[in-house]
C-alpha cells in the first residue's frame, strides 16, 4: 500500500510532467525537470552556503555544487550523485536533498553534474564521479573537509554511480569511508520479482527501463561490467560500509536487497531502510510525506555514526 501522504505530491508531480510532448527528447526532458524542481523546491535550510567548483576529468571540466554548513574547521563530506535515469537531473534538481544532508550533519556535500546519456554513454559518468572523489580528497584543505571522512552517495541512477565509484576506488588511498545508496539500480537483467510486482508503480515504470538502459549502456556487453552493474562485481570484499534505502512500491526494490546480500556475504556492514509505503524517488516528496523526511533523517544519522567511527579509530 502506498503511503496516503504521497497522493498530493503525486498529483502535483504528474500534472507538472503532463505538459511533456509525446516523443520528447532527453534534452527536452532535462529542461522541464529543471523547471519542475525549481517550482517544487523546499526552502533553503539555515546555515547552508552554496558555491561551485570545476573538476578536470578527461576532456571535460565537471561542475560540482558544494553545499556547506557555515562553520569553521574541517567537516565530513559526502560526494553525491543525483538521480534521473543517467539522462536527466542535475545538482540543482536534487538540491533539496543535498542541502538537508549538509544541514542535518553540519557537513559539506559535493554534488556532481556528471555527463549525461545518450550523448555521453557509459563509462564517462562513472569516470567523472570517480575523478571528483579523487579531487575532493586531494583538495580537502581548500574545501575545508576532513580527507578521512569522505563518503559517496546518490539516489537511483546516482546510487548506481556511487556504488560503481566505490568499486573503482576500492583499495586505493581515495576509497570512500562509506556509501549511501538510495533506491539503487545495480543490474540490467530486470530479473527480480519487484520488476513485475511494481511494474506500474508511480514515478518509475518497468516498461520504460529497457530504452533507458540502452541509452546509458548501448553496448550490451557493458551491462555486465561491474562499473555499470555493481551487482556483477567478481568480489564485493573491501568495499565501504553501506546504507541502502529501498522503497516498497518500486521496481528497483529488490536491486537494493540483492546488493545488500552481496555486500554482507563479502563481510561489508550494511544497514537497510525498507521504505514501507514509499515509492521510487520518495525523497522528492519531503514537503508532503513524513515517512520521506524520516528516511532522510535515518540516512543522516547513519552517516554521522560512520564519521564518528572513523574518528574513533584514528
Amino acid at each position: 500500500m502506498i503511503d496516503p501522504e504521497l497522493e498530493p505530491f503525486l498529483k502535483v508531480w504528474n500534472a507538472a510532467w503532463s505538459v511533456l510532448p509525446a516523443g520528447a527528447t532527453p534534452r527536452e526532458r532535462r529542461i522541464l525537470f529543471e523547471y519542475i524542481a525549481d517550482d517544487m523546491a523546499l526552502s533553503r535550510p539555515e546555515g547552508i552556503r552554496t558555491s561551485a567548483r570545476f573538476v578536470p576529468s578527461g576532456d571535460r571540466l565537471v561542475t560540482v555544487r558544494v553545499d556547506r554548513f557555515e562553520a569553521a574547521g574541517n567537516q565530513p563530506c559526502l560526494v553525491y550523485m543525483h538521480g534521473g535515469a543517467w539522462m536527466q537531473g542535475s545538482p540543482m534538481t536534487h538540491a533539496d536533498i543535498t542541502m538537508r544532508i549538509a544541514a542535518a550533519n553540519r557537513q559539506t556535500v559535493v554534488s556532481v553534474d556528471y555527463a549525461l546519456a545518450p550523448e555521453h554513454p557509459f563509462p564517462q559518468a562513472v569516470h567523472e564521479c570517480r575523478d571528483v572523489l579523487v579531487w575532493a580528497r586531494e583538495r580537502a584543505g581548500e574545501l575545508e573537509i576532513d580527507p578521512a571522512l569522505i563518503a559517496v552517495g546518490g539516489d537511483s541512477a546516482g546510487a548506481n554511480l556511487a556504488a560503481a565509484a566505490a568499486i573503482a576506488l576500492r583499495g586505493t588511498p581515495h576509497a570512500p569511508a562509506a556509501q549511501l545508496l538510495v533506491y539503487p539500480c545495480v543490474h540490467f537483467e530486470m530479473s527480480f520479482p519487484s520488476y513485475e510486482e511494481n511494474a506500474g508503480a508511480p514515478l518509475l515504470q518497468t516498461r520504460g527501463m529497457p530504452a533507458v538502459n540502452a541509452m546509458y549502456c548501448p553496448n550490451e556487453a557493458d551491462r555486465k561490467n561491474p562499473l555499470a552493474a555493481p551487482l556483477h562485481a567478481g568480489s564485493h570484499a573491501g568495499l565501504p560500509p553501506a546504507f541502502i534505502a529501498v522503497a516498497e512500491n518500486d521496481p528497483l526494490r529488490d536491486d537494493g536487497y540483492a546488493y545488500a546480500e552481496k555486500l554482507r556475504a563479502a563481510g561489508v556492514p550494511v544497514e537497510i531502510d525498507d521504505g514501507l509505503g514509499l515509492i521510487h524517488g520518495y525523497l522528492r516528496a519531503m514537503g508532503y510525506c513524513e515517512a520521506s523526511r524520516a528516511s532522510l533523517a535515518r540516512m543522516c544519522h547513519w552517516l554521522a555514526d560512520r564519521y564518528a567511527a572513523v574518528r574513533s579509530n584514528r
